[in-house]
């Protein structure tokens, strides 16, 4: 019998090519219909290899989900950036391949991407998504989160509402 490895670990630069096509096709599927195409275009666009390789030697941490030798998905972590919140770490974002959707390896990433925060001493922790990605607001709610807080986001003519969850 083979057995299949899965493991969470820190982002190499050698991981930044499926690092970027893990972004892309997470992104695609996650906000095509949501976020107007062109900026939703130009933000994956900006996101390449380059820009991924330049993201594993921080400053925010970037965990990635390896099936197999595959990058399944990635997370990416570090100090709260919204100062008004009293929670000390946040997950900037958690994304996973669609292919590797609803089968609990997010469940898994997010796990590990809580317990590190934990462990360099951050109290409490903070999320944002946008309110119309349901799928988004179920996976946080789903995880213990509280939908605390609330802003916009700009993409060029378009407002959009978001949801910050916390963790205390």
């Amino acid at each position: 019998m083979k057995t299949l490895s899965i493991d969470v670990r820190p982002a190499e630069p050698q991981d930044a090519a499926s690092i970027a096509e893990a972004h892309r096709s997470a992104w695609q599927y996650a906000y095509a219909g949501l976020i107007p195409h062109r900026p939703l275009t130009r933000m994956i666009e900006r996101r390449g290899e380059i820009w991924w390789r330049k993201a594993t030697r921080g400053p925010a941490t970037l965990l990635v989900v390896d099936v197999a030798g595959t990058i399944a998905g990635y997370t990416t972590l570090g100090l709260n950036r919204a100062r008004a919140l009293p929670q000390e770490g946040e997950i900037y974002e958690i994304y996973m391949r669609p292919e590797y959707q609803g089968i609990g390896l997010g469940h898994v990433l997010f796990g590990e991407a809580r317990r590190l925060l934990k462990s360099l001493g951050c109290n409490g922790m903070a999320v944002w998504c946008l309110e119309d990605s349901q799928h988004a607001v179920d996976f946080f709610r789903s995880n213990g989160g509280i939908d605390a807080v609330e802003g916009m986001e700009d993409f060029d003519d378009v407002q959009l509402k978001k949801l910050g969850f916390i963790w205390n």
